[in-house]
């Protein structure tokens, strides 16, 4: 049974500033630490071989659906953990992945998938979601949605936050089939910095410590916008262009 928390009254204008705050920062210090290692976000994709490259959609797919399932049947017996130890977990992940080059780097996609929405869902729970639910489900795939931490662009992709999409009986493969071009552009860009033998295993940890450490500042902002929206009994809409009108202040 899922542990949901409910989180004390918070003050609107105070907890929108700290969720504008944590956007901006969010994948700061992972894009240093790539950028020491001499990665670029432009030329990434390039290094993959033709036939990954032309399979990484269906690829992520895949690894998509199946983090979905794992994720959430994990929660009956895996409680949630603090930010640093999934941190630390995806971190050595990556390493592992990387050692033995591309073909490691492809086995180790769907377990990092799955460990980053388990995080997410976890951060969900953080906010008083219930992640079992099939709307908060929903909610963390659309996570995915934001741009990867090599890509990030203050206020650029804020759209992720508001796209919807009716809860029928195909929703969620839809939201799936919708998000899952997007994850495959960010997956690429690990897979491509994790293509060389133990090399990759340096550049591999290094990637999961910045796309784990993004992925659950991007689903802070999600869910604590949704939050902060119900609590102050705003539309969410418009909470998300106050969101907007931060970034801008923050610029």
């Amino acid at each position: 049974m899922t542990e949901i928390v409910v989180p004390p009254p918070i003050d609107p204008n105070t907890e929108l500033a700290r969720i504008a705050a944590r956007y901006k920062a969010a994948g700061g210090l992972g894009i240093q630490v790539l950028n020491l290692l001499g990665t670029r976000a432009d030329s990434l994709l390039d290094r993959l071989p033709t036939p990954v490259s032309e399979q990484l959609n269906v690829a992520t797919l895949a690894a998509l659906e199946q983090a979905l399932n794992a994720a959430s049947r994990s929660r009956a017996w895996v409680p949630d953990q603090a930010e640093w130890l999934n941190t630390a977990v995806g971190t050595a992940m990556g390493a592992a992945g990387g050692l033995g080059g591309l073909p490691t780097a492809l086995a180790e996609l769907p377990v990092t998938t799955t460990l980053l929405l388990r995080v997410i869902e976890g951060v969900a729970a953080e906010h008083g979601f219930d992640p079992t639910t099939e709307s908060v489900r929903f909610d963390c795939v659309q996570v995915f949605a934001a741009a990867g931490p090599l890509d990030h662009d203050d206020g650029s992709d804020i759209a992720f936050l508001s796209a919807r999409l009716a809860l029928t009986g195909t929703a969620m493969q839809a939201v799936i089939a919708r998000v899952a071009p997007r994850l495959a552009v960010v997956m690429g860009q690990k897979l491509s910095a994790q293509a060389v033998p133990i090399l990759g295993a340096v550049v591999g940890a290094a990637t999961n410590y910045a796309y784990t450490s993004y992925y659950t500042d991007m689903a802070h902002v999600h869910f604590g916008l949704r939050r902060l929206a119900i609590e102050a009994e705003v539309p969410h809409d418009e909470m998300i262009e106050r969101l907007r009108e931060q970034m801008r202040g923050l610029r």
